[in-house]
């Protein structure tokens, strides 16, 4: 099996050109779209972590133990205090610009950017600029111990943060392996799958990186 680890919005399309069997991804409205529009076809619910809004620890913005992420995203604009984005289209980019647009701000300014990098790359750049960032938890974890950065904001509704998966639709594009779609979808989302995701993590970081959705 091929993978390609990209960005949710890459991933769709990706998808959207035939150019895979199955599309994994977290972006919940997006998805909901792509099946609607006849792209993609049978999304099962896998699995969930969360969003949450880092930054040094001095917090220049005064947003920790913020609950209300936009409020926590208002405040940073408010005070003009550095805020790194992904600015490539993926999940956590959507839900970033669907925090600002709660919280009735256009991001714009010096205390503003858009890497177009991925997780990974976003939060090594906050830290070394002492900046905010919105990170899924997962790949935070994995960054935590190489980071000064620490957790601010989280607990937030809107920082609900699922993962679905779903087959290329096979009547759209016939060159699909629709049957090894199924079936690897199937997998994801048996006991056996929902096991490993819920394992994932445990060891290194005493937590799991994700929430089995599909066999709670």
């Amino acid at each position: 099996m091929d993978v390609i680890a990209v960005g949710t919005g890459k991933a769709l399309k990706i998808g959207e050109a035939g150019d895979v069997d199955v599309v994994f991804v977290h972006a919940r409205a997006a998805e909901d779209k792509f099946i609607a529009d006849g792209f993609n076809v049978n999304r099962r619910d896998v699995m969930y972590n969360d969003f949450i809004i880092i930054g040094p620890e001095e917090d220049p913005a005064g947003i920790k133990g913020f609950k209300d992420a936009k409020n926590g995203l208002a405040a940073i604009a408010q005070k003009g205090t550095s805020f790194i984005s992904r600015g490539d289209d993926s999940g956590t980019h959507k839900k970033e610009k669907l925090l600002w647009k709660k919280a009735g701000v256009m991001p714009a300014g010096t205390w503003y950017a858009e890497a177009g990098q991925g997780m990974g790359v976003v939060i090594q750049i906050a830290n070394e600029k002492e900046a905010y960032a919105l990170a899924d938890r997962g790949t935070y974890l994995a960054y935590s111990e190489k980071v000064d950065l620490v957790i601010l904001c989280e607990g937030d509704k809107d920082l609900f943060n699922p993962y679905g998966i779903m087959a290329v639709n096979p009547s759209r594009y016939p060159n699909v392996n629709y049957t090894l779609a199924m079936a690897y979808i199937g997998w994801v989302t048996s006991q056996e799958g929902q096991a490993i995701i819920r394992e994932f993590g445990v060891g290194k970081f005493g937590q799991p990186l994700f929430i089995p959705l599909a066999v709670p």
